[in-house]
């Protein structure tokens, strides 16, 4: 695919929708602005009704914006209809043909376009060999398993070379492991094409696995944008902390600051983190902890009680209690360690730089 992907801009867009109970307008997207960059992938992330969906179909156009511009490139697309907009979408549905055999569900669109017939055929093959589904351009859609008819729905929307390619939460129909893959795999075709990729998801591992840049929504507005690590280790909120993975909320006081050490009492004990933040001392805190970075011991910096312990295999998972808050622990490659039972006493302790200040 020879054609430059091109980037997408979102200038203080909404959508305002009646509630159709109470008759009062409400914001299903308010005042976004987003600018992604060409070949890059970019995940909407979000609980149910967070507005990622309804972002998408905005950009796709299946949505007009109340308020504000979309630009695909350095072109206006508000006012273009879906098929003359430059993108493609996935859907969660896979949305094929039943009654088209595999070739002519991937040939649809550049049929549509016109192109000879010389020119489908090479294009279809050679999308099917990307998604590695070469060899099954005879069969019809009802012959094949789930990941394959999702992976005729991504040739079909590749083949016609789009833009920007659209992904409208396209692996939740799958199970567990083919998911996995699935997403590995559109992760790679995304990448040895370059093509600009925007994608739903409410799956958190989905979106830190193939993500450049993750866009957290919540009732309807960013909550934070950023590459997968910086969410994860940087959250901005409570509410991203706790909706990217695990997170344990330690309540503190600032007792105050050296260079970028802070030092925090909780649970009349005195912690360090490290952070960029400036706080003052006295000033109410909340220290994030993921669960790998929580190390339980025999001697630590805070007392705890174990609630219940648990063999993973390549972890053992704790629940103690530090003072009223619920501590949880995945305490990584157990063999040889100490293992803790439920009603023992230990410590907990971390690292200044695994610990984030909110």
């Amino acid at each position: 695919m020879a054609k430059v992907s091109k980037g997408v801009r979102l200038e203080h867009i909404s959508k305002i929708y009646k509630d159709p109970k109470s008759g009062n307008d409400f914001y299903a997207v308010r005042d976004v602005s987003i600018d992604i960059a060409p070949g890059t992938f970019v995940t909407l992330l979000g609980p149910s009704g967070c507005g990622k969906t309804t972002t998408l179909r905005m950009i796709a156009g299946f949505e007009s914006p109340d308020e504000g511009d979309i630009f695909l490139g350095e072109e206006a697309i508000n006012s273009l209809t879906p098929n003359k907009r430059d993108t493609a979408m996935v859907f969660q549905s896979y949305a094929l043909f039943p009654h088209y055999n595999v070739y002519d569900n991937v040939a649809y669109g550049l049929r549509l376009r016109k192109l000879s017939k010389a020119d489908i055929d090479e294009k279809v093959h050679s999308i099917l060999r990307l998604v590695e589904m070469e060899g099954m351009e005879a069969r019809m859609t009802n012959q094949l398993s789930g990941g394959q008819q999702q992976r005729i729905a991504l040739a079909r929307a590749l083949v016609v070379e789009p833009g920007v390619l659209l992904f409208d939460e396209p692996l939740s129909n799958l199970d567990a492991k083919l998911r996995v893959s699935m997403r590995t795999e559109i992760r790679r075709i995304q990448q040895t094409l370059g093509i600009t990729a925007i994608y739903v998801t409410h799956d958190q591992s989905e979106a830190m696995s193939i993500s450049d840049t993750i866009i957290i929504m919540n009732k309807g507005e960013i909550a934070q944008m950023g590459s997968p690590m910086t969410i994860y280790y940087h959250p901005n909120s409570e509410f991203v902390a706790d909706f990217i993975g695990e997170a344990n909320f330690l309540d503190g006081t600032v007792l105050g600051m050296t260079g970028k050490e802070c030092r925090v009492q909780i649970d009349g004990r005195e912690a360090v983190v490290e952070t960029d933040r400036s706080m003052a001392a006295g000033q109410a805190c909340k220290v994030v902890l993921r669960p790998e970075a929580v190390i339980i011991g025999d001697s630590g910096v805070l007392p705890c009680t174990v609630e219940m312990s648990v063999f993973m295999g390549s972890y053992q998972n704790y629940h103690v209690r530090v003072g009223d808050t619920l501590v949880k622990i995945s305490d990584n490659c157990p063999v040889n360690k100490k293992i803790y039972a439920a009603g023992d006493t230990a410590f907990i302790r971390f690292e200044k730089e695994c610990a984030h200040l909110l």
